[in-house]
């Protein structure tokens, strides 16, 4: 994916701001593969202004019980990855698709896997940390991913039992969910 300056994505949003051209148009114009990146410009500025189109330098880390509630608002009120960002103030949506694989993937330890190498002081924190949890925690912590896991599976159950009208009902689903989020 390209890279584009603070400064090109703020000209395109006051560009689109002034009604002169559409997403669509706009995409053309200045050669860009999807107006969904411009949609999403658009969205972040009005919801942050100016910082919602600066380049994060960092990583920023979350912690594993923010993004499961990400996750889980998401699926609650079945709103779409960029309106679930925008509520929880987050600039990148991408990041929430990531973290919604990793979950169906690795369950939620592996959210809670940082990528690369941690240096040595944090290996000793995270220990402390899985430590200092009651067993109450952990009891809830098992208890979601199992739930999580048993959803997952009664679903790639329904797909093995009958492929086409499972897909049927979700392409249904999915098709009224574009329309209602192109307003």
């Amino acid at each position: 994916m390209a890279k584009y300056s603070e400064q090109f994505k703020l000209m395109l949003v006051k560009e689109y701001q002034a009604g002169k051209l559409g997403y669509d148009l706009l995409a053309k114009k200045y050669g860009i593969k999807s107006s969904t990146v411009i949609k999403r410009w658009v969205k972040l500025y009005e919801q942050f202004g100016k910082n919602g189109l600066l380049r994060k330098r960092g990583k920023e880390n979350y912690p594993v019980q923010f993004k499961l509630d990400v996750l889980r608002f998401m699926k609650r009120t079945g709103s779409s990855v960029m309106e679930t960002a925008l509520h929880f103030g987050l600039t990148n949506p991408s990041m929430i698709t990531a973290w919604k694989k990793t979950l169906l993937d690795g369950g939620v330890e592996a959210l809670d896997r940082s990528k690369g190498r941690s240096p040595m002081s944090n290996k000793e924190k995270n220990e402390r940390n899985k430590k200092e949890m009651t067993y109450e925690q952990k009891l809830e912590r098992e208890n979601e991913l199992l739930r999580l896991e048993v959803e997952y599976l009664k679903k790639l159950r329904a797909f093995q039992m009958d492929q086409e009208s499972y897909l049927e009902k979700h392409k249904q689903r999915y098709h009224s969910n574009s329309k209602k989020n192109s307003n």
